[in-house]
């Protein structure tokens, strides 16, 4: 079988052990990176295509009609048309939980340097501001502890596990919910609930149709004044003009983000804008320690294998 990597680049840097990947099939393709324009023929004679963030729609399929298996180098499938692959009868999996421990580090990370204020009192030394001090010290910007607050998950999934047992070892209480269109699990709040109870609110489910736009204006509002809220899931699931807003307004404390609506944000973000205070942005690195990245390129060269002995693992279309 022939396979085709369109974006290796996004989880290998050449520091990955890729051995067991090009092993698994006869021959590849690969490429660093791969533009919207140059999918079709860099996919014409695929039989599996490997892709983490490349979107593969309904035409592309069209034009390989050899192509089986999709493997997404990542867990969110929201850049396959998933619809298109099944009815063409080409099997779409992909990876899981490979990136756990990387994730939750980074969100407890998040939440630390906002409740401590890091980032300013990092501008703040840098500055000169400490050797200006009359004190030992000086207390600038407020520091809160989260021994004894209240840690609300929207996702609770082995990354939102993964947060929840870190939450607990730092003495603060778990509060999960409902979502909204979800089924409902006994001993989980009501959604409203959580967002008026939580002191920092935590995202770890996938973006859907049910998920977009989760958090906007109506739910910022609703969350307590000095409330955090972290995303380290998918930037379509927080109106990112409403997150904007409410932190110019003070609506809530602060917020950590670690992905947003479009990436790169080329065309701008609202995000991005220089007088927001007590925000933290990283590039959608929450996922990306060398670990997680070579758990996922050894996890992406047993679905193939898998799905050559017949036994696919991690379908999720058709």
């Amino acid at each position: 079988m022939h396979g085709v990597i369109l974006d290796r680049e996004t989880f290998d840097l050449g520091d990955v052990d890729c051995a067991a990947l090009v092993q698994a099939l006869e021959t590849w393709d690969s490429y660093a990176a791969t533009s919207a324009g140059l999918v079709n023929r860099r996919i014409k004679n695929a039989e599996v295509v490997v892709s983490s963030k490349v979107r593969i729609g309904a035409g592309n399929l069209k034009a390989a009609p050899r192509l089986a298996l999709i493997v997404v180098a990542g867990t969110g499938t929201d850049n396959i048309d998933l619809d298109a692959a099944a009815r063409r009868g080409v099997t779409v999996c992909n990876a899981r939980n490979y990136a756990t421990p990387a994730v939750v580090q980074h969100t407890v990370g998040l939440m630390l340097a906002l409740a401590t204020n890091l980032a300013a009192y990092h501008a703040a030394v840098r500055a000169g501001r400490w050797a200006r001090s009359r004190q030992f010290c000086f207390l600038d910007y407020p520091v809160r502890e989260l021994h004894g607050r209240s840690l609300g998950i929207i996702g609770h999934g082995a990354l939102g596990r993964g947060v929840a047992r870190a939450g607990r070892a730092l003495g603060m209480e778990v509060l999960l919910c409902n979502r909204p269109g979800a089924v409902r699990r006994k001993g989980r709040l009501d959604f409203a609930e959580l967002l008026a109870r939580a002191d920092v609110l935590s995202l770890h489910c996938p973006l859907s149709e049910q998920t977009r736009g989760l958090i906007s204006a109506a739910e910022l509002a609703a969350m307590k004044p000095d409330a955090l809220l972290i995303n380290t899931a998918r930037g379509g699931i927080v109106d990112e003009a409403a997150l904007a807003d409410a932190l110019r307004r003070g609506v809530i404390g602060g917020a950590a983000v670690d992905c947003l609506s479009a990436e790169p944000p080329k065309g701008g973000n609202p995000l991005l804008a220089g007088d927001i205070p007590n925000l933290l942005l990283t590039p959608h690195t929450a996922w990306g320690s060398l670990g997680a990245r070579q758990r996922l390129a050894d996890q992406a060269a047993d679905i193939i294998t898998a799905y050559r002995a017949n036994t696919p693992r991690n379908v999720v279309a058709p």
